[in-house]
Formats: C-alpha cells, structure tokens, sequence
C-alpha cells in the first residue's frame, strides 16, 4: 500500500484540551536517497522512504541495522552525506535541529532532576518565549493527555519509570511539534508497563493526527501500533508495508526471518513449489529451483493423527498461551519447528507426536550449502 491508497484521516471530536483543539492533520515526511557514511563506512545505502501526514510508521530491524541513525538524520542531529529530507515537502536537509519542529523522546528519559513535572513537561514552551501563565496551562492539557495531570507538582524521582517516559512524551508534544519521533522509548522498561505506555502513545497518536516515527528492535510492538512498517537490514529499507502484509506476504527471507516466529526446515524448489516432507507448499514468492531452507510458521503447522500425512517429531516443550498451545518438536531430520495448536491438545516432554503442513504459501531462501 502507497501513501496515496491511505484513506483521508478523521480526528475525533476534541473538547477543551488546547491539545487537541489544535491538532493539525499531520506532516508528509520524505527520505529521498539518503545516505550516511562515517568516514570509510557507509551505515544507510540511499533511503527512500514516503510518509503519508498522520501516520505511523516504524523502522524495525536489529541493531547495526541504520534505524536510528535515519531517525537522527531526520532529526537533523546528523547531517546526511548525500540525499534530501523533506517535511511538508520543503528540504530541511540544512535546517537545524531546533528549526525542524519535530519531538523526540528517547530510550532515557532524559528530565531536569531539579524540575517537578509540570516545569519539565513545560520548558520547551519557555525557552520558545511562552508567558508562564500561558505555558503552565498547555503543559496541564498535555500531562492530563498522557494521564499525569495528578501528578504534575511531584519530581522525576517521585515517579515510576513509565510515569518519567510519560512525561518525556508530554514534553515532547506539548510544543505541538509537526512530526513526532520516538527511539526506543519503552525498551527501559518492564514488560507490563510497555505494553500499556505502547498502546497508550498510539491512542495519543491517533487522537492528534501527528506523523509519528518510531524505532524499534521489537517486532510486537511494531505490529501493534503501526500503520506501516519499514523492515531495514544492512542500512536499506527491505521492505514497507502494513503489519499484515509483511507477516503474510515477506518480500525477502530476512523479513520472513524477522517478522513473527518462524521455523527454518530443508526443501527442494521445483517450478512455482516447494517440497517438503513429501508435501508439495506454493511459494510466496519466485525461487531459483534447487535446494532451499523454508520458512514455517506455526500456524502452518499442526498436529496430526499417527496415519496421517506428514513428519515424525518428538515434543520438547510446550507452552500454554492462553487460546492455544506453542509446542517445540524435533523431527525426525533433525530439524526444530514450533507447532500451534489447541490449548485443550495436551503434550508431554519426550512424547512422540506427528506433525502436518497447511497449504499455505511459503518464503524461503537459498541454502547456503545448496
């Protein structure tokens, strides 16, 4: 999906927040070629990328893999070697940070020790020349937006860490900046905490319309909030698309590798078809013919009764996730491959199972020893 097959966003009905009332529809945000290199190392290979006003759109990948740095470039806290960035259509390749208009929060909080909350969350606005009066009573409406608003005459360290990042987020929107920027700002904290300050930056995102980047290594928090996703891999965007479309469709096996859980099993291409364990599986996507390492869902695979077409396995472990069991097996080629089945299938350590394929398209890659 383009840019221009998003539908038109609607923001909802606002009431008397100062937030929310002038909330914009969002700002275009373009990477036209570019390129950063650090000496002899080139760390991105010519960027492109189009982001439509008021969506959401993270960059997901290892580390070493160039996210952050094509968010510091747009940014503007590094300077790009060559290429353009554009916001609103205009070239801020040259722009300084502080001309760019943009928030940021980052991994580490990053408050004034010294400040109570309100201050924190409302010194941007005084440092841009905002009366006091004034700057108090928009950092109100943005702590009331992120749910501090009880807490805005505490310290930093009177509060929680995913109260401090909360702040942080209202500092950052509370200059009602065109584009928001986000580098692994939950990754600090526990994995309760995360999912709910997640979910709660994307309902703070949609309710103002602002174009949000985010950097992630964390492929689920990628899949929840985002309108789209940029895959990036050795500096260069593999590929961008919607949560769904990069789960079902992986336009190269490293996406394949990287999006969901997958099990990695022997084949053979022959023609628009893979086989593997005597099952001939459609291919997601065209393959030299030969031998190829397949990429497996578990939700491609489920348990089968013992006459039944497929593989041998023996279960190594078993993990019960609520709606449904993730079982661990090991087949009889040696290969490990996670099952999803139904929670009410019970398996045991060391019992001997045997496992079948749907017939859902694949991904899959060259063997290096092929």
């Amino acid at each position: 999906m383009t840019t221009a097959d998003m539908p038109p966003r609607t923001l909802p009905a606002t009431s008397d927040n100062l937030l929310l009332a002038d909330a914009g529809e969002g700002t275009r945000v373009e990477f036209r070629g570019v390129v950063k290199e650090y000496g002899t190392t080139r760390v991105l290979h010519g960027v492109d990328l189009d982001i439509a006003p008021g969506e959401f759109v993270s960059l997901l990948g290892p580390s070493g893999c160039g996210k952050t740095t094509a968010l510091r470039v747009l940014a503007g806290l590094e300077k790009a070697t060559a290429g353009e960035v554009r916001l609103g259509g205009a070239d801020v390749s040259g722009v300084p940070t502080n001309k760019r208009d943009i928030g940021m929060v980052f991994q580490s909080y990053s408050l004034f020790p010294h400040l109570r909350v309100a201050d924190n969350t409302a010194f941007g606005l005084r440092r841009r020349g905002m009366g006091k009066k004034d700057a108090a009573a928009r950092a109100a409406d943005a702590l009331e937006l992120v749910g501090l608003g009880h807490l805005a005459d505490r310290f930093p360290h009177q509060l929680s860490g995913g109260q401090q990042q909360r702040v942080a987020l209202a500092r950052a929107l509370v200059t009602e900046p065109r584009v928001l920027l986000l580098d692994e700002p939950l990754s600090a904290l526990d994995a309760k905490v995360r999912v709910q300050l997640r979910d709660e930056i994307r309902r703070i995102q949609l309710r103002l319309g602002i174009t949000t980047v985010f950097v992630t290594h964390d492929q689920e928090e990628a899949l929840a909030v985002s309108d789209r996703i940029a895959v990036m891999n050795a500096g260069r965007i593999e590929q961008i698309g919607t949560p769904e479309e990069l789960y079902l469709n992986p336009a190269t096996p490293n996406v394949a590798a990287f999006i969901g859980v997958s099990s990695v099993v022997p084949g053979v291409v022959e023609g628009d078809t893979v086989t593997v364990w005597g099952a001939r599986l459609p291919l997601q996507a065209p393959s030299a013919p030969g031998p190829v390492d397949v990429f497996l869902r578990p939700e491609n695979l489920r348990l089968a009764d013992g006459d039944a077409p497929g593989m041998d396995a023996i279960v190594q472990e078993s993990t019960f996730l609520g709606s449904f069991r993730r079982t661990l097996v090991r087949t009889a080629d040696d290969a490990l491959v996670r099952v999803q089945h139904a929670a009410t299938d019970r398996v045991e350590y060391a019992e001997r199972v045997r496992i079948a394929l749907s017939s859902d398209p694949v991904a899959v890659r060259p063997r290096e020893d092929g």
